[in-house]
Formats: structure tokens, sequence, C-alpha cells
């Protein structure tokens, strides 16, 4: 199964938490030895305390990713608000240094539990990369279907791995990832690849990515209170990550961990390409799929989700807001986090940064606020010239 075949919509994995709680009460299910995503035990499909489970988990290191403070962030302290980033392409966490290793470790690894042994997936980039990574680990045979404009390093990256494996297969197609996807289904459904692309597994990839969430919530070492940020801002391309954050903290909250009281969730895209945005200022139900635009933030570059529905019920649920960021002030954002920070951000995480000022202005993020803003790769997995444009 992919997409639900009663409705066509995407599909989420429903834990027995009355169980887990009743088995494994308080935090028994949880593993802190462990540095990575897995550390979380039963609160994931697959539990590595379990032996049946741990056999089919592929693990290199994803997950456990740090947050920065950045307390000297001239609006945060204008404003009085705390500013921090999570840093999800920081070196030694994710080994493709990007978010999409929390998705692809539990989608391989369910994909091993389930025996399939084909997977396929279309992608802007970094998705190809992290499932030519542990497509690899995990002795599996993976296609990874790239549009054009893919930033060469992901290309070369899964390029390199597919000269050396055999049961790597790359394909590049003009267009967009809408144009990757319909080479997926013409060429690769019928030879029997399983599609992991964005929702249309399982829900997989939001038990990955859910992982975010969690370990925001996770008290520090020493302490026992688990807590949420009162923003989270978020580059929002399919938007995996919005659902799988807010199923992590409906979960606490069911396992008595937090109470009702959630994030207001900021979902951020580019001007060139925002379809969240535009549904969501609307007052639509869904979104209405828009022509792709240009961006160095390529991840942002999807002209509709078939779980954008979903997203914008976060958006309204948390009291958020969604937010469309120009190419200039996502580049001088860039510009200005590099050279004051030294943080390797990706231009979606400069985008969230960029957001922040209309977010002040729009009464999301007040004085006393922590903000969370994601960054979701490091800009070392972009072309030359959109790095040159930081330093």
């Amino acid at each position: 199964m992919n997409l639900c075949p009663e409705d066509g919509r995407p599909v989420e994995v429903v834990l027995d938490l009355e169980r887990l709680r009743a088995e494994q009460p308080g935090t028994a299910w949880l593993r802190p030895e462990r540095r990575d995503l897995w550390r979380f035990g039963a609160l994931l499909p697959l539990d590595v305390a379990d032996p049946d489970d741990a056999r089919h988990i592929v693990a290199l290191g994803e997950g456990g990713t740090p947050v920065y403070d950045w307390d000297d962030h001239p609006l945060a302290r204008q404003v009085g608000f705390r500013l921090q980033v999570k840093d999800e392409g920081a070196p030694g966490h994710n080994p493709t240094r990007s978010f999409k290793d929390r998705g692809m470790a539990m989608v391989v690894s369910m994909a091993r539990r389930l025996r399939l042994r084909k997977l396929v997936v279309p992608t802007q980039g970094n998705a190809g990369d992290a499932l030519a990574a542990y497509g690899v680990a995990a002795g599996l045979e993976v296609a990874v279907v790239l549009p054009g404009d893919t930033d060469p390093p992901i290309r070369e990256r899964v390029a390199a791995l597919a000269r050396r494996h055999p049961n790597v297969h790359l394909e590049t197609v003009p267009g967009t990832i809408r144009e990757a996807g319909v080479r997926v289904q013409e060429q690769y459904l019928p030879r029997g690849f399983f599609n992991v692309a964005t929702f249309r597994e399982p829900g997989w990839r939001i038990e990955g990515k859910k992982t975010m969430g969690l370990e925001l919530a996770e008290p520090p070492p020493g302490e026992t209170t688990w807590s949420l940020p009162d923003v989270i801002v978020y580059p929002t391309g399919g938007g995996t990550g919005i659902l799988g954050m807010w199923k992590a903290f409906d979960e606490l909250e069911a396992l008595g961990l937090i109470d009702a009281r959630r994030p207001r969730i900021v979902a951020v895209q580019s001007a060139g390409t925002a379809p969240v945005v535009a549904a969501f200022r609307a007052g639509a139900a869904d979104v209405t799929p828009v022509e792709p635009g240009r961006t160095v933030a390529t991840g942002l570059n999807v002209a509709g989700s078939v779980g954008h529905f979903r997203v914008l019920e976060i958006l309204r649920q948390s009291g958020g807001a969604a937010v469309a960021v120009a190419e200039e002030d996502l580049l001088a954002a860039l510009r200005t986090v590099v050279r004051a920070k030294g943080w390797r951000i990706c231009p979606e995480g400069a985008a969230c940064l960029a957001a922040l000022e209309p977010l002040v202005a729009e009464g999301v993020i007040g004085p006393g606020n922590r903000v969370v803003v994601f960054n979701t790769a490091s800009l070392d997995k972009y072309r030359p010239e959109v790095q040159a444009m930081a330093s």
C-alpha cells in the first residue's frame, strides 16, 4: 500500500499507546544510552530493544542533531525572544547531512521488515542521497530519479554510489520533482519498484521525521521535564516533518509527558513556489498546485503535495502561520548567518531566518517566546555558486 486505497490520502502509523503506557510506564521505552533516533525505542514502529525488530534496523547515526542558541541575534534581542536553530546538517550526525536521513532510515528498515527489495524515489535531491546511502547499507536495490536542476554535490554523491554499486540506479529528467514523479510512475513501478516518495510510503517517513519533535521535547541531561518551544519555524516543501512533529506531540501527550499546549507551527516557502501560503491566506482546505518557480532553496520547489491539506490543518490548529520569502531576503539571511555565526545552514534554513521579521510583525512571535528554526541540510550540499553567495 502507498496512499490510502479508500480516499487517496496519506497513511499514518498508529501505535498502541495504551499498551505502551501500561507495559513500559513513564519513559521505560527510552534508550538514553543511544544518541541516534532509535533511542525512542517502542515509540517508533521498530523498537531497537526488541531483537525481532532490531535485526531489520539500518542505523547509520541518524538523528540526535544539535540545537544552537543565537543569543546575539539583533531581532531576537530587540523583541526579547529566545532564538534557537536545530541543525540537521551538522557534521557528525545525519550521515548525508540532511533531515531526509531520518525518514529514509525508517523507510529502509521497514522495507527490510516487510521483505521489500526494490525502492524508488522522485526527489529534489536530499531524499535521493539518503535513500541511496541507506539502500546500499541494507543491500536493497534502489532507484533515484532527480530533476535536471538538482544541486551538483547531491547528484554527484548519488552518481558515485551508482558507479560502485550495481543495485543503485540514478536517472536525471528535465523539469522538477513533478516530472520525476511521472517518470517513476511510468518506468519504475511497472518493474516492481515500491514508491517511497513523500507521503506515498505508508507513514514511514512521518515516523522518522517525528523524531525531530521528540528531540525538541526531550529534557536535557540531568532534567526530567519534557517541554516544547512556543514557535517552530519549518521550511516546507512536502511537509512531512510538520506532520511528524505534530504526531510526536500528540503521542507524548497520550503518554502523560506533556500537556495539550502546542507550539505555533510556521510553514516557510519560497515566494516563487508557495502553494501552502496561498491556500492558508485564502482559507482553503487544500492547496491548488502551482507552476514551480526558481529558487536556490531547491527543497522548497514543490508545486503541491498530497499531504498539504494536513499541513494546513496543523497550521490552523496551532495558531501558526505560512510565510513566503523572497529570494533576495533568503540570500541576505544566508549571508548573515554564515558570516555572523559560521553555521553552514542551507538556503531552506535561511528562508526560515528571513521569515522571523514578518512573523514578529504579524504577532506570531513575541517577547518571551522560545523560537526554534529548523535548518534541514548542510550548505555544502548545494551548488558552488550558492555557497559563494554566502561568503
